[in-house]
């Protein structure tokens, strides 16, 4: 007899880190948005040691987009910020061959590699708490959905064989609280920090806003204002643009919940 696949509580901000992993590593399969509260989620990118270097100085410079938070050792499954493991306690996968994606899977265990680094990525789930409790709403969370991400027009910096386009992620702010917003999130620059643009989406080349490139539309209601922040996708953009021979990154909105508390990453 078949084990049933689990499902979310009610109410998932509860979950301790450990809790949310066990329930992924046996199955489920949902995005991360307000899972764990208070606890900091991360963008996953596993890339051969042989593209390491560069990858950490693509991300040194793109420190908006791609604010390393922690590095693996070789192979390994695990990192000091997340203990867990790698190829298993994260919701969803994406694989990569050659920049192509080949596989969406919720266990990456018969791809993974003994040359593979991993690095954890800030994620701008982190700062959606600080947003709630000011009152500023977050729409994908009261939808139930998965955020809205889109590639932009705009290009990183290149770093040796990387290279890509940034990606954004984009919320819906009422026009009265977009000061609020960018101040409550430009205390967090571990997780992306302040915006990159506010208002037309055209400004980064986004033609659409009801097709993002990743994640779910939002609604963006009268009298709110588009707001984009740096999204850790932009590693998995670069993948895609560049063309390494393998890599595993977590399928976009689907993070690996980390044992740091969000208030790690605040500053005055």
């Amino acid at each position: 007899m078949s084990t049933p696949t689990p499902t979310l509580p009610e109410d998932p901000s509860g979950l301790a880190p450990a809790q949310a992993r066990a329930l992924f590593r046996a199955g489920l399969q949902v995005p991360t948005s307000g899972v764990s509260a208070g606890y900091a989620q991360a963008n996953l990118i596993a890339l051969p040691r042989a593209w390491a270097f560069e990858f950490l100085l693509f991300a040194q410079r793109n420190p908006k987009a791609c604010p390393v938070l922690d590095v693996a050792e070789d192979g390994d499954v695990r990192a000091p910020l997340f203990d867990g493991d790698l190829r298993t306690d994260l919701p969803a996968y994406r694989v990569y061959e050659h920049g192509r994606p080949v596989s969406e899977t919720t266990d990456v265990s018969a791809h993974w590699r003994p040359d593979l680094v991993s690095f954890l990525i800030g994620c701008s789930f982190t700062f959606e708490g600080p947003l709630l409790d000011a009152g500023i709403p977050v729409r994908h969370i009261e939808a139930g959905t998965n955020a809205a991400m889109y590639r932009t027009s705009r290009p990183c910096r290149p770093a040796g064989r990387l290279s890509g386009p940034l990606v954004v992620s984009m919320r819906p702010i009422p026009a009265d609280r977009v000061a609020d917003a960018v101040r409550i999130t430009s205390r967090y620059p571990a997780v992306h920090g302040a915006p990159v643009h506010v208002g037309d989406p055209a400004g980064l080349g986004i033609a659409d806003l009801s097709r993002p490139d990743y994640g779910d539309p939002v609604e963006v209601r009268p009298g709110e204002v588009p707001v984009f922040w740096a999204c850790g996708v932009t590693p998995q953009a670069a993948v895609t643009a560049s063309a390494p021979e393998f890599a595993i990154g977590h399928a976009p909105g689907h993070m690996a919940v980390t044992d740091a508390r969000d208030a790690d990453y605040q500053v005055p």
